[in-house]
């Protein structure tokens, strides 16, 4: 089994050219200035053309990044699985739905062109637990959109939390973000971010989120909210443990706890800020000059054992080295921290940064964390993405290894913006961890999914691989996938409807029942109803002519 943590560091400066570009990897004395981290965009929204993917300096990708058998899928791709050449895509954040993990969504801030500052709420969807993607669009064409965070409540719910220039949006999904009808809009805050209380408490489906001074609390599942004042402060992350507690940490390092803000009906209160963190968050660093070294992140521990309710915080911050990634562990309650642990294990001083340092906490107490990384290659503009666990509460690490390719974090920056975002977001089960990162590979910046660990498209806790060996789980066209697992009308396993699938399903029309002539019959039965027949064609046809797949229900 193989995990990863992720980092963020920062310090120096950069040039910065005129069209917001990098003089490359040129370093000057100085801080590199900056717009604020948002407020509206210098530029109107500018659709993608063909002249402006024609002058782009990215290439037409088909098909996975791997590095050491870690498999990177591009999640911002056309309807054939490809590169779109020509946007920028950055700050992912992932929801998972914990009912049928098959059916994840990703959001993103959407460029439709490099030549332009003006981002839009990106999604993508899969529901063959991230082996293929769809890119439908952005929920509001037209409509700024920016610092995307997503979450799932406990009966599978999606949620989308977006930044407009009239304040907040919250998009909900109910059927694994294949679309997002219902709406909310309340006053804006900066830098938000969200969680959502799933457990069996008198807080169940509540959704808290928080930033510039401001809390915003739902007790409806985000139909409504009331608004609050909070001690947490810019830039914060949010965790509800076992006992519906919340916790958050904010930008200046202080962690606070409400006990009652899962009772619709009383006021939040925030107990006393425990400072654990001296400085704020690190930003204006060389691999990311216009943007954050990462956010302070905060998990409970939800498990069953000796760590359970346990409380955890990681960050990208400077020591010895430029950036590292630290780790803290309150047992109490968040009252009291331990002493930092360091997880990234390179030797110092290498002159290396450990930067977007990022964890989540899986199901069985494991610790991930996952980070960016130049320790191999001798130049902060060149990343890679590092992995690393903890089965002991995090007083130790595991061997960290590097999980993608290198990239560059200098290329591919939308005009008036020198950063690959600020942030990437991951989230743990109990036999892995699922990573949604933005890097530029395709020589401009897409956004990926990453699975650390064996696959477990089912839920069951049991591998795919094993699942298909014992034959639990059925693999008909042989692609490691459970049929269970694949979309509807796909036998290829390419996550598509395509001319071969549609021959496959004339053959199987003919036959007497799903399961004979063809092995993967049982794939065009979409209805389903034991038999591939006429009523099933609709369905396939509405497939192959326009999105490109229709999902197992």
């Amino acid at each position: 089994m193989r995990f990863v943590v992720l980092l963020v560091s920062v310090t120096a400066a950069v040039a910065i050219s005129a069209s917001g570009r990098s003089a490359h990897a040129q370093r000057i004395d100085g801080p590199v200035k900056y717009s604020p981290h948002e407020g509206q965009p210098a530029d109107p929204w500018m659709p993608r053309s063909a002249t402006t993917a024609g002058e782009s300096t990215g290439i037409e990708h088909c098909g996975p990044w791997v590095r050491d058998g870690f498999v990177s899928i591009q999640v911002n791709v056309d309807k054939r699985g490809c590169n779109i050449v020509g946007d920028a895509a950055n700050e992912p954040s992932i929801a998972i739905d914990p009912t049928n993990p098959r059916k994840i969504a990703i959001g993103w801030r959407q460029f439709d062109t490099v030549e332009s500052d003006f981002r839009q709420a990106g999604w993508g969807y899969s529901h063959d637990a991230g082996h293929t993607w769809s890119f439908p669009g952005v929920l509001d064409p037209g409509v700024f959109g920016s610092d995307p965070v997503l979450a799932s409540d406990a009966d599978g719910g999606f949620y989308y939390l977006t930044i407009s220039l009239d304040g907040m949006r919250l998009f909900r999904s109910f059927d694994g973000g294949l679309s997002w009808p219902a709406r909310t809009r309340f006053p804006p805050h900066d830098k938000p971010w969200m969680a959502i209380d799933t457990t069996n408490g008198i807080g169940r489906g509540n959704v808290y989120t928080s930033g510039d001074g401001s809390f915003f609390r739902s007790t409806d599942g985000g139909a409504s909210f009331d608004e609050h004042r909070s001690p947490i402060g810019r830039f914060p992350t949010l965790s509800v443990d076992r006992l519906g507690r919340l916790f958050a940490i904010g930008s200046a390092g202080g962690v606070v706890r409400s006990d009652n803000a899962s009772d619709a009906s009383q006021s939040p209160i925030f107990g006393p800020r425990v400072e654990v963190i001296s400085g704020k968050i690190p930003r204006s660093f060389p691999p990311n000059p216009g943007g954050l070294a990462g956010q302070y992140w905060i998990s409970a521990d939800h498990s069953d054992g000796t760590t359970r309710d346990n409380v955890y915080v990681l960050a990208s911050l400077s020591g010895v080295d430029e950036l590292n990634v630290w780790f803290l562990r309150s047992t109490d309650g968040g009252l009291t921290w331990s002493d930092f642990v360091r997880v990234n294990d390179d030797a110092e001083p290498t002159g290396a940064y450990q930067w977007f340092g990022m964890m989540s906490v899986a199901p069985n107490g494991r610790i991930d964390a996952v980070w960016n990384d130049t320790r191999n290659t001798g130049d902060w503009t060149l990343s890679e993405l590092y992995y690393s666990y903890s089965t002991d509460a995090g007083e130790t690490w595991s061997k960290n290894i590097p999980v993608s390719p290198v990239f560059d974090s200098w290329v591919g920056w939308p005009q008036n913006q020198a950063k690959l975002g600020d942030y990437y977001h991951m989230l743990s089960d109990n036999l892995g961890v699922n990573v949604a990162y933005a890097a530029t590979f395709n020589n401009e910046q897409d956004i990926y999914f990453l699975r650390i660990g064996p696959w477990d498209c089912n839920g069951n806790e049991v591998p795919d691989e094993q699942d298909i060996e014992n034959r639990s789980s059925l693999d008909c066209n042989d692609n490691a996938v459970p049929d269970e697992c694949e979309y509807r009308g796909d036998r290829d396993g390419d996550g598509l409807t395509t001319a071969s699938d549609y021959r496959g399903f004339v053959d199987c029309l003919t036959a007497p029942s799903a399961g004979s002539v063809e092995r993967c019959c049982g794939l065009f039965d979409i209805e389903p109803d034991g038999d591939v027949d006429l009523s099933d064609f609709a369905y396939l046809q509405r497939a192959f002519s326009g999105p490109g797949r229709y999902p197992t229900e």
